[in-house]
């Protein structure tokens, strides 16, 4: 491998470009874990995926990472900017699903003393910020329509406005754009711009999902048991027997990696010390059996593979506005209900489940509800679910 100072590529993006034509360092994995130590795994379909990020972090086109929630699209992004001419500049990620629609803009663009009700003075937005670096739009799909139009003015024309300003500043900035989004048929709904999704989609990133690079999982399950037990302090450190290794192994993952971290530090707390086995797992694991694997089976325990269930009535939740849900849908409560309170509540619970199942995977969370994906987020946003308008961490 040819070590490139970055100082040397000059500005022009020409230059950065013609770097794409040099040898590509052929892929070991000794090599991938030092170009690319944050990521874990070395199997076939992830050493292809970091051989294209090789490739594109030395030009400076746009970049549209996509796939699944969970699967690793921030650190993706941040590994283009570390291997970028424009390291020595700032790093700035915004996850557009994060940020009200009203307060987005300002987020982007900044604004000046009295652009709106509360602008009591200049703030610098994340564009102004990350001059000379790389901004990150996370969730670029949930992106409202007027901020679209604006974003692919700024990708045109390389400049912005703060907003309430009429002062034109140059936008000397990269963009890295993220969705687990359907683009396509985010076109077809009118719900993205055809003119941006080309704008953004100059070089393209596919992350595949866990359940397609699962040679990596025993990877990712160790680096996570040592990461859980670090931070949990265990005296005594936890570890997974080899049945619960295979069992993890051969599931789907729908949340992906995400979902796997958060299991392994529930696993690390709930044991606190020992050997963690399969009648550990959470019951919700067995809840979808085609995800497992049939043709990878688990090695044989002398432990149930699945702990017995048992049909249990719905319980009576008290919710902050007064709505009480009963055990059985059939039955009216003696005190009565409002209906419209009732049928909100549910719907809220239901939306929650989904997207804790799904690892916060918004297009299969549509799924599991029949509803369409613009359907479902706006009913999020609407009813403030921190769920998903809570910034979330790809891994």
């Amino acid at each position: 491998m040819r070590a490139t100072d970055p100082r040397s590529l000059g500005d022009t993006r020409a230059m950065a470009q013609s770097m794409l034509l040099d040898e590509t360092p052929k892929g070991s994995s000794e090599h991938w874990r030092s170009c690319f130590p944050e990521i874990v795994g070395r199997s076939p379909p992830m050493e292809k995926v970091l051989e294209t990020v090789w490739k594109v972090a030395r030009s400076d086109g746009a970049v549209l990472i996509l796939g699944e929630s969970g699967t690793g699209k921030d650190l993706i992004a941040a590994a283009i900017h570390r291997l970028s001419p424009r390291s020595g500049g700032h790093y700035v990620p915004l996850n557009c699903s994060a940020i009200p629609d009203n307060l987005l803009e300002s987020q982007l663009f900044g604004h000046v003393k009295g652009a709106f009700t509360g602008a009591d003075g200049k703030a610098i937005g994340k564009f102004e910020y990350a001059q000379g670096g790389s901004i990150f739009l996370d969730e670029i799909g949930d992106m409202p329509a007027n901020l679209q139009a604006k974003l692919l003015r700024v990708l045109q024309d390389k400049k912005f406005t703060p907003l309430g300003s009429n002062v034109l500043m140059d936008a000397d900035v990269r963009i890295v754009a993220a969705t687990n989004m359907d683009l396509g048929q985010a076109i077809r709904e009118q719900t993205f711009r055809q003119d941006l999704y080309y704008r953004l989609n100059v070089l393209p990133i596919h992350l595949p999902p866990l359940r397609e690079r699962t040679g990596d999982i025993p990877n990712l399950l160790e680096h996570f048991m040592e990461q859980a037990n670090r931070i949990h302090n265990s005296q005594t450190p936890c570890y997974l027997s080899d049945a619960l290794v295979a069992r993890l192994s051969a599931y789907d993952w729908p949340g992906n990696i995400r979902q796997l971290q958060n299991l392994i530090s529930r696993l690390v707390v709930m044991r606190g010390a020992g050997v963690i086995e399969i009648e550990d797992l959470p019951a919700e694991m067995f809840a979808r059996p085609e995800e497992l694997r049939l043709t990878n089976p688990p090695v044989a325990s002398s432990q149930p593979l699945m702990r017995p269930t048992t049909a249990m009535p719905l319980p009576m939740v008290q919710h902050a506005a007064g709505v009480r849900v009963p055990q059985d849908f059939t039955s009216l409560p003696e005190q009565g209900l409002d209906l419209t309170q009732y049928i909100e509540a549910l719907e809220n619970d239901l939306i929650r489940q989904a997207l804790e199942r799904t690892g916060n995977n918004r297009n299969q969370a549509a799924k599991l509800l029949g509803l369409n994906r613009t359907t479902l987020v706006e009913r999020i946003k609407k009813r403030h679910l921190t769920t998903l308008n809570a910034p979330s961490k790809e891994l």
